[in-house]
Order: C-alpha cells, then sequence, then structure tokens
C-alpha cells in the first residue's frame, strides 16, 4: 500500500532542486569522452578491442587515441558529434595497431593537425638516429658500405603518415600550460623497450592522467604523475591488467587507493573485466563507468554531479529523502514531463516500477526485514 501511495505522490509531489543554469564556457566541467572501446551500453555505437577518447579540459580539445578499425572510429565520433577539424592536438600513445587506425582519417579532414608521438628508433610515427649507431668498416669498397662511407651526421626514418605534423616525444614534457606528455618505457616481457606517451592536465582539483595502455606500469606512470602534482584527481584508459591474477590486481588496486591516493578510477581497454571488478570493490563509489560513448566530467561539476545521481526529495512536503539511480536524473524538462505523465502510466501499477521506487527510495522489498 505504501509503494502505491508513493507512485502516486511521486508524479505530483516530487521536489527535486531546478537544474542549475547553463554552464559558460569559463565554467563548463572537464570532459572525457570514450570514442573507442570493446565494452559499452550506448546504443548505435560500434564496439572493437582498441581505445580512443576526446579530451575537452582548459580550453583544449585532446584526441587521445584512434582506435583499431577507420570505419568503427569515424563512425563512432560521427555519433558522438566529434569535429576533428576543431582539435587542438592529437596524442598517439604508443605504437600499437589497436590505438592508431583511424590517425589516418582524422589527417584526411585536419591534414596539419599537430600529432605528438613516442619517440622511437624505429616506430610508425617516425623518427632520427646518429649515424653513429651503428658499427663501420673503413676497408670495404664504398659500394659496399652504407651511404659509400659518407652517412649524414643524422638520419631520418619515415612515417606511416607521410607528411603529417608528428613530434616525437622521448621525456616527460609540458606541450601547453598545464599539459603535460609523460614519457615511459615498458620493462614487460613482450614489450620490453616499448616507448608510451601518458597524458596529464593540471586542473584545479588535481591531475587528470589518460592512459593508453600503461605498457610500462600503471603505477609507475602514476608515480611520474606525482612528480607533476601528487593529487590524482582522475585516472582512466587501459591499465594492462587484462591476464593479471587475482593476486595482482588486489595489489595494484590498493596501490593505486592507499598509496598514490587516485580520487576517482574509471578504467577501460585493456584492463581487464577481473580487474574491473578489483577495482569497483576497491573504491566503492569513486569507481566511474567509462564504457564506449561514456562522456565523463572530470572537473569541478563532478561531485556534485554524480555521486552515484544523488539528490535529495520530498513527498508531500514531508522530511526530504535521498533519491539515487535513474530517478536522481529528473530535474528541469525531464522532471516536468515525467509529472505529466506519470500519472496515467501503465507502468506506475507494474511490478518493475515498483522496483524502480523501492531501489529509487531506498524501501524494503515486500516480505524483507
Amino acid at each position: 500500500m505504501r509503494i502505491a501511495i508513493l507512485a502516486g505522490l511521486l508524479a505530483s509531489s516530487l521536489a527535486i532542486p531546478p537544474a542549475p543554469a547553463a554552464e559558460t564556457t569559463a565554467t563548463a566541467p572537464a570532459r572525457v569522452t570514450v570514442l573507442y572501446d570493446a565494452f559499452g551500453k550506448e546504443p548505435g555505437l560500434r564496439k572493437d578491442w582498441g581505445y580512443a577518447a576526446l579530451v575537452e579540459i582548459g580550453n583544449k580539445r585532446i584526441l587521445f587515441d584512434t582506435g583499431n578499425n577507420p570505419d568503427v572510429f569515424i563512425a563512432n565520433a560521427k555519433a558522438k558529434g566529434v569535429d576533428f577539424t576543431t582539435l587542438d592536438f592529437v596524442v598517439q600513445s604508443h605504437r600499437h595497431a589497436d590505438h592508431f587506425a583511424g590517425l589516418s582519417e582524422v589527417l584526411k579532414v585536419n591534414p596539419k593537425v599537430k600529432i605528438y608521438a613516442p619517440k622511437e628508433a624505429f616506430g610508425v610515427y617516425g623518427s632520427s638516429l646518429p649515424s653513429s649507431f651503428y658499427r663501420k668498416k673503413a676497408q670495404l669498397p664504398p659500394e659496399q658500405r652504407y651511404f659509400d662511407g659518407k652517412p649524414a651526421d643524422v638520419l631520418m626514418f619515415g612515417a606511416a603518415w607521410p607528411g603529417a605534423n608528428i613530434e616525437a616525444i622521448d621525456k616527460t614534457t609540458e606541450i601547453a600550460p598545464g599539459v603535460w606528455l609523460i614519457a615511459l618505457v615498458s620493462d614487460a616481457p613482450g614489450t620490453k623497450e616499448l616507448k608510451e606517451l601518458s597524458l596529464a592536465v593540471d586542473t584545479p582539483e588535481g591531475l587528470v592522467v589518460v592512459v593508453g595502455c600503461s605498457h610500462p606500469g600503471i603505477e609507475n606512470i602514476v608515480a611520474a604523475a606525482s612528480d607533476i602534482n601528487h593529487k590524482i584527481h582522475y585516472l582512466l584508459g587501459g591499465f594492462h591488467l587484462v591476464n593479471a591474477t587475482d593476486e595482482t590486481i588486489a595489489a595494484v588496486s590498493a596501490s593505486l587507493r592507499d598509496k598514490w591516493k587516485v580520487e576517482n578510477i574509471a578504467p577501460g581497454h585493456c584492463t581487464g573485466e577481473p580487474t574491473f571488478a578489483g577495482l569497483l570493490e576497491a573504491f566503492g563509489d569513486r569507481y566511474v563507468y567509462a564504457g564506449l560513448g561514456t562522456s565523463l566530467n572530470v572537473g569541478k561539476l563532478r561531485r556534485t554531479e554524480a555521486r552515484s545521481l544523488v539528490q535529495k526529495a520530498s513527498l508531500s512536503g514531508a522530511e526530504p529523502m535521498e533519491l539515487r539511480g535513474d530517478a536522481a536524473a529528473l530535474a528541469g524538462h525531464e522532471l516536468a514531463l515525467y509529472r505529466a505523465f506519470a500519472s496515467r502510466s501503465p507502468d506506475a501499477t507494474e511490478p518493475k516500477m515498483m522496483k524502480w521506487l523501492r531501489a529509487s527510495f531506498r524501501l524494503h522489498e515486500p516480505g524483507a526485514r
């Protein structure tokens, strides 16, 4: 009976504080939108193994990685309304194809966009080496010697994208005010000497750190980020723990939470399903879902906007109670529409609606103690 009363009152007497006024450019929340990943719940987007994200922080629009399949990448970007012509720059984390396949598509519409990539001796992003890198044999005839025995001091190696505006980064570098690229080298079996860039943006709330695959180790990346700012406000991307043991997952989760004091964690890509579960257990409501298509507010509005979508609501003047889940999203125009239709909706008398109400208002299920 109590639930039936709540359902009727909800349509006419639910008082939720009005939504805040539209944010200006200066106060708009910093945002990261996941454009490429193998898991997600947003309809109309195509899942695939790989990673890409659009980072919009501090009036900068940064494309971080470009996915595994050009067609999938472009389809997802279009579905999210991404305009590549307005990018400030692109960051390519490393040379693996599930992170760079869509770059050619970006260059078709923005051929001069600045691209930052790791500096490697023989990588797909191009590089250079002093000609002293190879041994020489002066006794050989010129026609059997490299460059007839007279090489240039520096040898240049081409990129997979001829003419692209690529700058190779070989050490941690501030590429714009408050925008850093963390350059580290993997020491893990199978990827030894692989260089990888991670993005760190310094904000008033701390660093927002975006990682591609974390081949050099997620803890090593966070340690390097803490040299820029010890406060890690957000950590998101692929942590490369997809096949890690439960013991490793528990240790890394505890370290990120307790040693490095990561405030909010939003794993994706190669983090791994067991690691998703382990981090969720370790971080609780500071674990943020970051599936394909998700737009994460990582700036000032993050904690007041979300906390699992919590708002205060009052039924017919009664003492306000916390409203959670989908119900907490009702505000402004959405609330008005709900009020207009809820009272005559057949859902109001159906079990699914009742279950939703119980969860939203933290009421016990019938027969539960």
